[in-house]
This record gives structure tokens, sequence and C-alpha cells, in this order.
């Protein structure tokens, strides 16, 4: 799974892609801007970091709470148990 942290803004941003609309990089900079705000907050703990990424086999969006010493998941929506069962249910056709 990719797991970008949002304390370094330039990895969570993914390429624009060419069809996008002109607001996309002005939207998701304020997004960056306002998930950092809540991770500085100290909202998950000291030392836990507010992750974003994409779940490599069924390319659905990934938030986590990261202990950053350890990189032990804390929290994650979706589950992973969810996660699996979308990736079951697409090799199925469903």
């Amino acid at each position: 799974m990719d797991v970008a942290s949002v304390s370094h803004p330039e990895q969570a941003l993914p390429a624009v892609p060419e069809t996008a609309n002109p607001n996309w990089l002005v939207e998701n900079r304020e997004l960056i801007r306002n998930v950092k705000s809540i991770d500085a907050t100290g909202l998950f703990g000291d030392g836990r970091e507010l992750t974003f990424g994409l779940d490599r086999e069924t390319r659905k969006p990934v938030i986590r709470v990261v202990d950053s010493q350890t990189n032990e998941v804390l929290w994650q929506a979706p589950p992973e148990y969810v996660l699996r069962m979308a990736e079951a249910l697409g090799k199925t056709g469903r």
C-alpha cells in the first residue's frame, strides 16, 4: 500500500491528470493545508501522523494514523478486512 505523510505535502499530491479541472491543484493544496493544520494540533497525539494513500490492489483511498517512531498503524479507514473483501469481490466480477 502506498501511503504518503502529510508532513511532506509534495508527496501527498498525486500527478495532475491531463483532463483535470483547472482548480484541481488549488483545491488539493487547500486540502493538504487543512490536514496539516489538523495534524499540527496534536489531535492524534505526540509522535503520530495522519497519512493518506491508495491500496495497491483495490485503488481505494486509505487514511491512517501512524506512530512515527515505530511505523505502527494505530488506526485505518477503511479497515484492512474491508479492502480485502473489496479486492475479492473485484476479482469475482461482482
